[in-house]
């Protein structure tokens, strides 16, 4: 039996992590970087895509930081 290489996760961490940015930051970003460290202590095959699910998931964040300073909640909103 082989050893889990974090594969799985480097991938759900991406796709997390840009879901992320249209929907549900305040879940998904975090989750995003959870899955993405795990990944990378696991030591994957896909560094990369690891990596840029961690980014991904701290820009939710970041966007979700954002909104609430400047919109005063933590809710996107479309302006009409």
């Amino acid at each position: 039996m082989t050893e889990p290489r974090g594969d799985d996760e480097a991938a759900a961490s991406f796709i997390l992590g840009m879901t992320g940015l249209l929907v549900f930051n305040i879940l998904l970003g975090p989750f995003a970087i959870a899955l993405a460290a795990l990944s990378l202590t696991r030591r994957t095959h896909r560094p990369l895509l690891a990596s840029l699910g961690l980014a991904l998931g701290l820009t939710d964040l970041l966007v979700l930081a954002v909104i609430g300073s400047v919109d005063h909640t933590l809710s996107w909103h479309m302006v009409s």
